[in-house]
């Protein structure tokens, strides 16, 4: 009988040692116990480690957002800056007052005018840079990629000035090109037809390399075995560029698109350092402008209503260009 009551005991502790009998020390609800310290820890370590991040985005980010979105429903101005709070509420008399200023209504023609025009021109060029370096050029090709690239890397004033000194019409690198021919280079700066499209060169040439590295990097994701199927099946360069490249680069075209098109309707520095927004505004942006009415005329709460309709402009195009583009990738 006592045997007996000492295996089963001893038994009773072997099960025990290796856990099938429940418990705060072993078993199911022993080890969920400790996961649940464990993951506590972890998250307390990682709220610790991105408070830096969160005090810096609340104080420089957050907070001045907010305080622009209150601001262009008052009268903000010069005289509110040291008395922030004795600016008067006027409601959405801002924004009803921006549709009917004839120079924001220009700004916005003209922003809109360098999107349309500027973001197909760099993603079609990017896209068939990308193409050549890829699959055409075989020699030399680093030189190639990093010299299309060297002017992403390349601060957009120091960009915008050295165009500025190359369109001169007097001594710039256009004007001696035109008089080595016999021509007088016309004024790309100083001509209200000509001063848009200039600056959307410059642009074009600037933010070529971002385009062609995310397309070289789609490219070099598509599988050679579907490249080499298609070609078995006779497919030539273009219907495998048209059948097989395109479709499989449709995600990357989306990203490329969207970038392209938010970074130009923010377009500020290129008519700032080039034009001024002239000549008669023809390259007046509603960046600059938003500049103009906040710095130069201290219309705080004006600026703030214009930044606003710039932002849901912007929130508006790229969710529909993710609508119309992002059915085509699935």
């Amino acid at each position: 009988m006592s045997t007996t009551t000492g295996k089963a005991a001893r038994a009773a502790e072997a099960r025990a040692g290796t856990g099938t009998f429940p418990g705060p020390a072993g078993g199911p609800e022993g080890a969920r116990g400790r996961r649940k310290s464990s993951m506590g820890v972890q998250n307390v370590a990682g709220w610790l480690f991105s408070t830096p991040f969160l005090v810096l985005f609340l104080l420089f980010m957050a907070v001045p957002i907010l305080a622009t979105l209150a601001m262009s429903f008052t009268d903000f101005g010069l005289r509110n800056v040291t008395r922030p709070f004795d600016a008067n509420f006027i409601g959405f008399e801002n924004y009803v007052k921006l549709f009917n200023d004839d120079k924001f209504l220009t700004s916005l023609f003209n922003t809109a005018y360098f999107v349309v025009v500027g973001v197909p021109l760099t993603v079609f060029l990017g896209l068939v840079v990308a193409v050549l370096l890829n699959n055409g050029i075989d020699r030399a090709r680093t030189f190639f990629r990093v010299g299309f690239y060297a002017p992403v890397v390349t601060t957009i004033v120091a960009v915008a000035v050295v165009w500025r000194f190359v369109l001169d019409p007097s001594d710039g690198l256009v004007a001696a090109l035109f008089s080595e021919v016999g021509l007088t280079a016309p004024d790309f700066l100083g001509s209200e037809t000509l001063a848009m499209p200039s600056m959307i060169a410059m642009a074009v040439w600037r933010n070529l390399g971002t385009v062609m590295v995310l397309f070289i990097a789609g490219l070099q994701a598509i599988p050679t075995e579907v490249r080499e199927a298609a070609r078995l099946d006779g497919a030539g360069l273009w219907q495998e560029f048209r059948r097989i490249t395109v479709p499989l680069l449709r995600p990357t075209l989306l990203y490329a698109a969207v970038i392209t098109t938010i970074g130009y309707l923010n377009v500020f520095e290129e008519p700032f350092v080039m034009t001024q927004g002239g000549p008669s505004d023809s390259t007046l942006t509603v960046s600059l402008n938003m500049y103009r009415e906040g710095f130069n005329f201290f219309h705080m709460g004006y600026a703030s209503a214009m930044a606003y309709v710039l932002f849901v402009v912007i929130m508006g195009i790229t969710v529909l260009q993710l609508r119309l583009l992002k059915d085509n990738t699935k």
